[in-house]
């Protein structure tokens, strides 16, 4: 962390952080004194965004010292309910007196003059918009990965949060991981040689979108849950898993809208946002890009990515595994990365001993990432992934998508955000879609 972690909390402690999965907040011991008091520098959180991997970031955030969860929101009932009733029963516990609210409309949460920042956890489709929303509301972000569904989307969010002097943080992360940010090490300062090859293996890109039509649970707002999408887009239940509360019972799966692409990037951009992140980090390309990339089936199997300086990123694996990870490769060794597992060819490039590997921890609740970000918010600096990095890596896998979706090699400048030699304007067009009426971007 390149930031001193939040008063009262050390870094082992928030690691050791029971995840909120499907058993409800679990509260450290060491934090109890800390929550009862909140420091005059407090800081209130509005959570958009109420699924399965909002209430990982629930659990993480509430417990740092000095953060209030005050109000959330969702378009599905049941979820505004579970989400009241996490965040009542903490602060019962902790005796800490905090009316929380919830709402089926953001609009409503962010024109709260006391939010300070909010944490927007929706499909990506829904980023953008909430994301710039929020910030010309005077709010602060934390959003998660992928930045945006589309490039053009991610330009203006970029803009905006310049325009707006807010502090942007992407959920990517890894970046606050010790063993990726030793691998990146390694790579930057010249230990592996001058790298020759990537691999980056994250999955398959989107496929249309072939799920039945179901019933349309009556407290879930479909139109609302559409936003700027094409309204022939059919309710089915695996794109907003049920949940109930009586009896308790949560998501068994991810939201599959991210695997279809009318709502989605596919793994491209879901585990994309990860590991080509890293990639790009340990290339030094942060804030820039490839400047070719070739789609499947085009000499290869997999996406190619192509840098200035030669250097080609590939999306394969790099074990018979298909660990879902980084391997970079220089002409004096390699490093292998992902989560929970780290080779390389020499013990010379391993981290050093005594980094917490607590594999008990769900990954998105044990590391210091959203510290990162509230100590950004306190300090008025850029969060360790500020958004021209969550940008720039976002367009990586956008980039493979498009490529896919033409079926053939497309140049990229990542100085002017352009493509080169697109004389049909087929790629341009693709940089974004068409709203539905009624949705607007800005």
């Amino acid at each position: 962390m390149k930031k001193q972690l939040s008063k009262g909390i050390s870094r082992r402690q928030f690691l050791n952080t029971a995840a909120i999965g499907l058993a409800g907040l679990t509260v450290l011991p060491s934090l109890t004194a800390c929550q009862k008091t909140v420091a005059p520098d407090h800081i209130n959180l509005g959570f958009i965004g109420m699924g399965r991997q909002s209430m990982f970031l629930l659990n993480g955030f509430i417990q740092i010292p000095g953060v209030r969860v005050i109000a959330g929101c969702d378009v599905y009932g049941r979820k505004r309910q579970r989400f009241e009733n996490r965040v009542n029963e903490f602060y019962q516990k902790n005796n800490v007196q905090v009316d929380v609210k919830t709402y089926e409309k953001y609009e409503e949460l962010i024109a709260r003059e006391d939010i300070d920042a909010v944490v927007i956890a929706v499909p990506d489709h829904a980023h953008a918009m909430i994301a710039i929303a929020a910030c010309k509301a005077g709010k602060d972000v934390y959003l998660e990965k992928p930045m945006t569904f589309t490039i053009f989307e991610g330009q203006q969010l970029k803009k905006v949060v310049r325009e707006t002097n807010r502090i942007l943080g992407i959920g990517s992360q890894q970046r606050s991981d010790p063993n990726f940010q030793h691998a990146v090490k390694m790579v930057q300062t010249g230990q592996l040689g001058a790298i020759e090859k990537v691999y980056a293996y994250v999955g398959a890109p989107p496929t249309p979108y072939n799920l039945p039509e179901e019933q349309l649970p009556e407290d879930l707002n479909w139109d609302l849950w559409l936003g700027p999408l094409p309204e022939t887009i059919h309710f089915n239940n695996e794109l907003n898993p049920p949940i109930s509360l009586d009896p308790e019972e949560h998501e068994k799966i991810w939201g599959a809208w991210r695997w279809y692409k009318e709502m989605g990037g596919g793994f491209t951009t879901d585990w994309g946002a990860h590991m080509f992140d890293i990639a790009q980090w340990g290339l030094g390309m942060d804030g820039s890009g490839p400047v070719e990339i070739s789609p499947l089936g085009e000499n290869s199997e997999f996406i190619s990515y192509t840098y200035a300086n030669g250097v080609v990123m590939t999306s394969e694996p790099f074990d018979e595994g298909l660990t879902k990870g980084v391997k970079f490769i220089g002409d004096k060794g390699w490093i292998e990365v992902s989560r929970g597992h780290y080779k390389a060819s020499d013990d010379a490039l391993l981290p050093p001993p005594g980094k917490d590997t607590d594999e008990s921890v769900p990954y998105e609740t044990k590391i210091p990432h959203q510290i990162d970000f509230i100590e950004a918010v306190r300090k008025r600096v850029d969060p360790i992934v500020p958004v021209e990095i969550g940008h720039s890596s976002c367009t990586v896998c956008t980039l493979g998508n498009i490529a896919v979706d033409l079926g053939r090699t497309i140049k990229w400048n990542p100085a002017t955000e352009t493509f080169a030699d697109d004389e049909d304007g087929a790629a341009t067009a693709k940089l974004h879609y068409h709203y539905r009426e009624g949705w607007k971007l800005m």
